[in-house]
C-alpha cells in the first residue's frame, strides 16, 4: 500500500513538472511574438513617416526648407546619366543592277541606297534618352552613314499631364499606320514594305507637335493629332508660317483570352508640296523633269493580331499584320527638259491629279526562343493619273507593282540578330529581280522595349 502511494506521488510530481515546463515555454513563445510584433510595428511606422515626408516634398517642390540646408556638394559627372544605346546594322545584298531604281507608276520618293549591292553598312543609330525631370522625358537619335550624320529624331514628351493625355514636340516619327514609328532595326524584314517606300521613301517624320489621348475604357482606344512642318515626302520644304502637314489617327485594341491580342487603326495625313521634282518619260521616250505643286492626302488602315501560348511570347509566338493605303494628289505639274528632242523642251504647265493605292500582308512565327521565320506579300496599284494638258507630252504608266519575300532570322539575345531574306521583286515594269539579303543588327547599351 505504501509502495502504491509512493508511485502515485511520483507520477503526480512528474506531470506537474511537465505542465510547469510547458507553461514556461508557452510564455516564452508569447513573449517573443509580442516582441517581434512590436518591432515590426515600429519599423512600419518609421517607413510610413518617411513616405509622408517624401510625398510632402514632392507635392511642394517650391517650398523653402524650415532649417537652412548646408551648401550642396558639387554634382558628380554621373549626376546626369542618360540611357545610351548604339545600333549597328549592315547587310550583304545580291540583286540586279538597275539604274534609277524606283516603283513604276509612282512619283519617286527618293529611296536612298535602293540600288546598293554587295557588302554595305546601313545607318548606325546613336540613341540618347532620359527623364528631364518628373514632368518631361527627352530622346535624340543621331543617324550616321558614309561620313554623314543627321538628327533623325529629337523630341521631348510629357510625363505628368494625366487624364490619359500625352504631348510630344520636336522631330519625331508620325504615329500614323502601324510600322511608321518603327525604326529599321525593329522591323521583321530587311526592308520597308513597298507601300511605305511609295508613300514616304521609308517612313514619315516631321518637326512639329503631337497630342495623344488614351481613353479611360476597358478597351484600348487611342486618339492622336499632329501638326508640323511637313517637309518630308510627299510634302516639300516650304519657308512659310504655319503648319505644312497635319495628321489624325485612332487605334483600337484588346485581348482575346490570355493568348491572343489585336489592334486596328485608321489614319489620315495631309501635306503640301511646292515644286516637288521627279523624272518622267515623255511620249518621245525622252526623260523630262516634272515639278508638282499641290495637296497630297493619304488614308491608311492597319490591322495587327498577335498570339502567344498563355500570353508568354518568350518561347513561341506568331504575329500577323497588314496595312492598306489610298492617296490622292491634286495640283499643278510643270513639264520641262533641256533635251531638244523632248516634247517638254518648252515648259508646259497644266493640272495634275492622281489616285493610287496599295497594301501588304505578312506573318512572322517564332518557333523557338532564337529562331523566327516570316512571309510577306505586297501589291500596289498605280491607279489613275490625269496630266491635264501634259497628257499630250507625258506617258502614263498603268502598272501594279508586286513583291513576295521570305525571311528567317536567328537571335542570340534581344540585342543581337542575323537575318537571311529572299525576295522576288516585280516593282518595276518588265523586270523580275530576285534579291538575296543577309543582314545583321547589333544593339549596344540600354534599349527599351518596342511598342505593340
Amino acid at each position: 500500500m505504501q509502495k502504491s502511494f509512493a508511485m502515485a506521488a511520483l507520477l503526480a510530481a512528474s506531470c506537474a513538472a511537465q505542465a510547469a515546463g510547458s507553461d514556461a515555454d508557452l510564455a516564452a513563445i508569447r513573449a517573443q511574438i509580442a516582441e517581434m510584433k512590436q518591432s515590426y510595428e515600429q519599423r512600419i511606422a518609421a517607413l510610413e513617416n518617411k513616405l509622408a515626408e517624401a510625398e510632402s516634398k514632392t507635392a511642394q517642390p517650391a517650398q523653402a526648407p524650415v532649417v537652412a540646408a548646408a551648401p550642396p556638394a558639387q554634382a558628380s559627372a554621373s549626376a546626369f546619366n542618360p540611357e545610351v544605346s548604339l545600333i549597328l546594322q549592315g547587310k550583304f545584298r545580291q540583286m540586279k543592277d538597275i539604274p534609277n531604281r524606283g516603283i513604276t507608276g509612282f512619283f519617286p520618293a527618293g529611296i536612298e541606297g535602293a540600288n546598293k549591292r554587295g557588302f554595305s553598312a546601313d545607318e548606325t543609330e546613336l540613341v540618347l534618352a532620359a527623364n528631364i525631370d518628373p514632368y518631361w522625358r527627352g530622346q535624340a537619335i543621331i543617324a550616321m552613314a558614309d561620313g554623314q550624320a543627321e538628327v533623325e529624331e529629337a523630341w521631348f514628351q510629357s510625363l505628368a499631364i494625366g487624364h490619359g493625355v500625352g504631348l510630344k514636340a520636336g522631330r519625331f516619327r508620325s504615329g500614323i499606320g502601324y510600322i511608321n514609328e518603327q525604326h529599321p532595326h525593329a522591323r521583321d524584314f530587311a526592308d520597308a514594305p513597298l507601300m511605305y517606300q511609295a508613300m514616304f521613301g521609308d517612313s514619315y517624320a516631321q518637326d512639329g507637335v503631337q497630342l495623344k489621348w488614351l481613353a479611360p475604357t476597358p478597351l484600348f482606344v487611342e486618339f492622336g493629332a499632329e501638326v508640323g512642318r511637313g517637309a518630308n515626302f510627299p510634302g516639300t520644304e516650304r519657308n512659310r508660317n504655319g503648319a505644312n502637314g497635319s495628321a489624325l489617327y485612332v487605334h483600337v485594341g484588346d485581348d482575346l483570352g490570355i493568348s491572343n491580342s489585336w489592334r486596328v487603326g485608321m489614319s489620315w495625313l495631309k501635306t503640301k508640296a511646292g515644286e516637288r521634282s521627279a523624272d518622267f518619260t515623255d511620249l518621245a521616250g525622252v526623260t523630262a523633269q516634272g515639278a508638282f505643286s499641290g495637296d497630297s492626302t493619304t488614308w491608311l488602315a492597319d490591322f495587327v493580331w498577335k498570339w502567344a501560348p498563355n500570353g508568354n511570347p518568350k518561347y513561341q509566338n506568331f504575329k500577323f499584320q497588314s496595312e492598306y493605303f489610298s492617296r490622292e494628289e491634286k495640283g499643278a505639274l510643270n513639264c520641262r527638259s533641256d533635251d531638244a528632242a523632248s516634247l517638254c523642251n518648252v515648259a508646259v504647265d497644266s493640272s495634275y491629279r492622281t489616285r493610287q493605292s496599295g497594301w501588304y500582308a505578312q506573318g512572322v512565327y517564332q518557333f523557338t526562343p532564337e529562331w523566327r521565320a516570316g512571309l510577306r506579300y505586297e501589291q500596289l496599284d498605280s491607279g489613275t493619273r490625269d496630266f491635264g494638258l501634259n497628257a499630250a507630252n507625258l506617258a502614263v504608266d498603268a502598272y501594279k507593282p508586286k513583291k513576295a519575300t521570305a525571311m528567317i532570322d536567328y537571335s542570340w539575345s534581344e540585342f543581337s540578330r542575323v537575318r537571311l531574306q529572299f525576295a522576288q521583286d516585280k516593282s518595276m515594269q518588265g523586270i523580275t529581280d530576285n534579291q538575296l539579303t543577309m543582314q545583321y543588327i547589333m544593339s549596344l547599351g540600354a534599349h527599351g522595349a518596342h511598342k505593340f
